[in-house]
């Protein structure tokens, strides 16, 4: 008869034969298996509605969203326009027709293309930040209104500029917030190549025209040992929520192949800590995002996350929208 001691001592030998093969096929106790044909992890789903806002429109990115009461308000890349555009939905899926409410002014020398925006409302009223393109290069202006429809440009020049060997030729997709903390303007963006930028910086303003970068910069970098973000990271949005800032961002395996993930950290600048599920949004097979998915932009409206974002495929991108229950998202 086998004694308890015995039983204990058998089954400690059968787990310690077997836990060679279970190192060995990637079982973990604490990050569960990712499935690689999933188009989104971690609890997010995409709408079925998708895509949200393209169609007729053509080529629909990089977005802004306020929540207003209970008024979704969209700033919107318009490519065939080279213009800004806003959109407003009561639901986040279904949105009013694109009004233009900033086009290009080539007479400056840096805005024959404009887009990739970023919108906040201040008491004094709504804050632009915003992408200029010309003659291979990116820079970021600065416009505000009184009622986020007609802007006055603050500035003839750029309010940022590629100036270090990291930023190359562009800098571009602005994310800004207010930290009445801090009594300070916090601006994360990408630098980098014209197409797609390398990576991500970090700099700051007290009144939204003069701006500081960050010694540290870039902030945040491609990561090689995930294949997924290997080749560059971009175009992020950071959301300040409880003590930590997420950061919803770009990576990218290479410049044709890109899904969006999510990391955080204590202070927006340092020790940004990925989350293990990531990516949590990826192109569907086949679908409107089969190719790419880019800059997504959330919002979290008291039960759930609403997250935006253009996929690609082929040669033209449209908005999509996913969602999550919850606030906590899984770190």
């Amino acid at each position: 008869m086998l004694t308890r001691r015995r039983l204990l001592a058998t089954g400690v030998l059968r787990l310690a034969t077997l836990m060679p093969a279970l190192v060995l096929a990637g079982c973990s106790l604490t990050r569960p298996p990712v499935d690689a044909n999933s188009e989104t992890a971690a609890g997010w789903v995409k709408s079925a509605a998708n895509p949200v806002l393209g169609g007729n429109l053509g080529t629909c990115f990089d977005i802004s969203v306020l929540r207003e009461g209970d008024l979704y308000r969209m700033w919107f890349s318009w490519r065939p326009k080279k213009s800004l555009a806003l959109v407003e939905s009561r639901d986040g899926i279904h949105w009013s027709d694109p009004v233009i409410v900033l086009a290009p002014n080539p007479a400056t020398g840096w805005e024959n293309d404009i887009n990739r925006p970023v919108v906040i409302r201040r008491p004094d009223g709504y804050h632009l930040w915003y992408t200029g393109q010309a003659r291979g290069h990116s820079w970021i202006g600065y416009a505000t209104s009184t009622d986020g429809k007609s802007w006055q440009r603050r500035s003839d020049k750029p309010i940022l500029s590629p100036e270090t060997p990291w930023e190359k030729v562009a800098v571009m997709c602005p994310h800004v917030l207010y930290d009445d903390r801090m009594k300070l303007f916090r601006m994360w963006y990408s630098g980098g190549e014209q197409n797609e930028p390398n990576a991500i910086g970090y700099a700051t303003s007290t009144d939204g025209l003069h701006w500081t970068k960050d010694p540290g910069n870039p902030i945040f970098r491609p990561d090689p040992r995930n294949a997924w973000e290997q080749d560059r990271v971009t175009a992020c949005q950071v959301v300040c929520c409880g003590q930590w800032y997420l950061m919803f961002y770009i990576g990218f395996r290479d410049e044709e192949h890109a899904q969006i993930g999510v990391a955080r950290s204590r202070d927006g600048i340092t020790g940004w800590q990925r989350h293990r599920a990531n990516p949590i949004i990826r192109p569907g097979a086949g679908k409107w995002d089969a190719n790419a998915v880019y800059k997504p932009y959330a919002i979290f409206d008291g039960k759930q996350w609403l997250l935006w974002y253009n996929g690609r495929r082929g040669g033209v991108e449209q908005i999509g929208l996913a969602l999550h229950r919850g606030e906590d998202l899984g770190f």
